[in-house]
């Protein structure tokens, strides 16, 4: 037995026996629950809480989220809680900051909770999901026209170090928008979970909300990246029983925005280096791909529930390599994902989005008749085939040169060029309605001769096209 257990009924002892990184290992100590809740207190008394990160009969590893800083062996105390991290949730989280445990940020009390939540969740019986069909507008062309986004999907946002994620992300937050949902945008919240992130992109999205006047309906999760990095892997599964409780027990539709979710990845990584374990694939752990699925796939819709969750998970790929374990392991889980390219970056196209690798795997049951408009998934597929050939003409006259291309194929060039510049490139602050979307998809279209259309009907030529 551990001599310095004083109470065994409390739970309490005295001394650790290991201190590496953000870990502190407790030998000796009674049946201890795999993510039960511990606190650490320090020999000033000041408490740290922690999460059972491994238990055996010999020892127990904890991870403490306010980091090991000032911490000794000797004069340690630990106490386990016998329950695991719980987070009192209620509406009036909306409109409030939080750091990523849940603690005010933004100098108000914390909130009154309705209930008290196990942040890891409850496994959702696949049996009881309900298939996501309805659309959801978020402003964005690229987005609404070409990877529609359909409440209860998961749809992450791919892209790279230095590319405008983060000011997508605002402003779908800001726009996103459910047509035709009961009660319209009351019905409606934003739970944002920001790990990892520079003071200056927390100040970006705090000043983002307040100034378009949406603060009141996001709840704002920020682990910063002068935090503990330990803190990253609990925000996500804070917001998410935030929003779990908007949508299950409020009825709400809740849009649950993450970034970055390669800083979470990394956390996982820098915990499970230190813990010794067997690396997989880039030094990740083995598990990163069900870690990965136990946040994802707490969103959807639920049967007998009106509300529902859907996400947009947002990551970096290092070295903008799509292959990486992070955005491939996303992809796996996920219903498509919304791309980045630096190419289009560069010409001041924005949002960059890379028109062939992006889709949306749930696009064609949340569009058109009573849903969109009836030629959103032909007009959808020819400008996806129509921009598919664009990239490679400009390949060929990459090769030969611009003056020997066929007269058709300068065509299809000038429809590419006006295709990014009007339709995918838009304001930051420009709202588009999903009519203003798939009208300048037809202004794209009438680049084009009407005998290029295949993917369409004879009546939407007859209504929509104006080209020679």
């Amino acid at each position: 037995m551990h001599d310095g257990v004083t109470d065994l009924s409390a739970r309490e002892y005295i001394g650790v026996q290991q201190i590496e990184g953000p870990l502190v290992i407790v030998e000796g100590t009674h049946m201890v629950g795999y993510r039960e809740l511990a606190e650490c207190v320090d020999e000033e008394g000041h408490i740290r809480l922690g999460m059972v990160m491994d238990t055996s009969d010999k020892a127990v590893v904890l991870q403490i989220f306010e980091g090991t800083s000032g911490l000794t062996m000797p004069g340690t105390h630990v106490r386990f809680r016998g329950r695991p991290l719980r987070l009192p949730v209620s509406t009036e989280m909306l409109g409030r900051v939080f750091n990523g445990l849940g603690a005010p940020l933004d100098g108000g009390p914390p909130p009154v909770g309705e209930m008290e939540l196990d942040v890891n969740g409850k496994p959702i019986n696949p049996t009881s999901r309900q298939y996501p069909r309805n659309f959801i507008q978020t402003g964005i062309s690229a987005i609404d026209g070409m990877n529609t986004l359909i409440r209860g999907q998961k749809l992450p946002i791919f892209s790279g170090n230095g590319l405008p994620h983060y000011e997508l992300a605002a402003q779908i937050a800001r726009q996103a928008e459910i047509l035709g949902a009961s009660g319209g945008d009351s019905d409606f919240a934003v739970v944002f979970a920001a790990m990892g992130v520079k003071h200056d992109v927390a100040r970006f999205f705090e000043h983002s909300f307040e100034e378009s006047g949406v603060l009141e309906k996001v709840a704002l999760f920020l682990s910063l990246a002068d935090d503990p990095s330990i803190e990253r892997i609990i925000t996500p599964r804070t917001a998410l029983t935030l929003a779990e409780h908007l949508a299950f027990n409020h009825d709400m539709h809740v849009l649950v925005i993450m970034a970055d979710m390669s800083n979470y990845c990394e956390s996982l990584r820098e915990i499970s280096t230190i813990r010794g374990e067997i690396p997989s694939r880039k030094g990740y752990p083995g598990y990163l791909y069900s870690d990965l699925a136990e946040l994802y796939e707490r969103s959807g819709m639920i049967k007998g529930y009106a509300g529902s969750i859907t996400q947009i998970p947002v990551l970096t790929m290092p070295n903008d390599d799509i292959s990486h374990p992070i955005p491939d392991l996303t992809g796996y889980i996920t219903e498509g994902q919304i791309v980045f390219e630096r190419e289009m970056n560069a010409r001041g196209i924005y949002p960059p989005v890379a028109g062939l690798p992006s889709l949306s795997r749930l696009m064609k049951d949340g569009i058109g008749k009573d849903m969109t408009r009836d030629d959103h998934p032909h007009l959808a597929s020819q400008l996806f085939a129509a921009y598919s050939y664009v990239k490679d003409v400009r390949n060929l006259a990459s090769v030969i040169g611009e003056e020997e291309l066929t007269p058709l194929d300068t065509q299809y060039l000038e429809f590419g060029e006006y295709f990014e510049r009007s339709f995918v490139s838009q304001g930051q602050y420009e709202n588009r309605t999903i009519e203003q979307t798939l009208e300048l998809g037809w202004n794209s279209l009438n680049k084009l001769p009407a005998d290029e259309l295949h993917r369409m009907t004879e009546e939407e030529l007859e209504e929509h096209y104006g080209g020679s």
